[in-house]
């Protein structure tokens, strides 16, 4: 039996708020992304949290986000997939470790995959950049989407949704998250499906 990501109190959680890349903390909705990924990953009996569960959590807790990806058929299959991981295509994960081949493998990564551990350090520093001292959920999208290998990009190809189209839906939208624009986009704002 693999050992589980260990459960948490919420001072526990709040004494150990991932901080990522150069000093920058977690926005309270990243915050609460990042718990409830890893709420997933223990239901799902995995040993890190990855892209794919940093994805769904992000889907169910960030307006954001979820308003990216538009209205549509693809967003229902996207969350159908999602929802479906541990009894179908998301059985072979079971026991691996999801990762990009860019940084050697660590085990013990906070309880994150190599690949995840490297999209949370992608988003603080793309949070910096626009001078945000939070990362936002938005920025971990756009972190995840970046990487081909990414497990979550597995899942948008098979519900139909092209990264490199939502990367750039990302980009044309950037504006809205610079501190203090708050995106304020949220579920079924008019935008049209990817």
């Amino acid at each position: 039996m693999q050992p589980r990501i260990p459960r948490q109190s919420a001072q526990e959680q709040d004494r150990r708020r991932p901080a990522v890349a150069d000093g920058a903390r977690l926005s309270d909705e990243l915050a609460a992304v990042v718990s409830g990924a890893r709420r997933r990953a223990v239901r799902d009996g995995d040993r890190q949290i990855d892209s794919a569960q940093l994805l769904h959590s992000l889907l169910e807790h960030d307006r954001d986000v979820y308003a990216v990806f538009g209205e549509g058929p693809q967003i229902a299959r996207l969350l159908g997939y999602l929802v479906q991981r541990t009894i179908g295509y998301g059985l072979r994960w079971q026991g691996t470790v999801e990762d990009s081949g860019a940084v050697p493998v660590l085990r013990d990564g906070e309880g994150f995959s190599p690949l995840a551990a490297s999209a949370m350090e992608h988003a603080s520093r793309r949070a910096a950049r626009r001078g945000d001292p939070q990362a936002r959920g938005i920025d971990l999208l756009a972190a995840i989407v970046a990487d081909p290998q990414a497990r979550a990009v597995e899942v948008l190809a098979r519900a139909g949704i092209d990264a490199a189209v939502l990367r750039a839906r990302i980009d044309e939208r950037r504006d809205e998250y610079a501190v203090g624009g708050g995106g304020g986009g949220g579920v079924g704002d008019g935008d049209t499906a990817l």
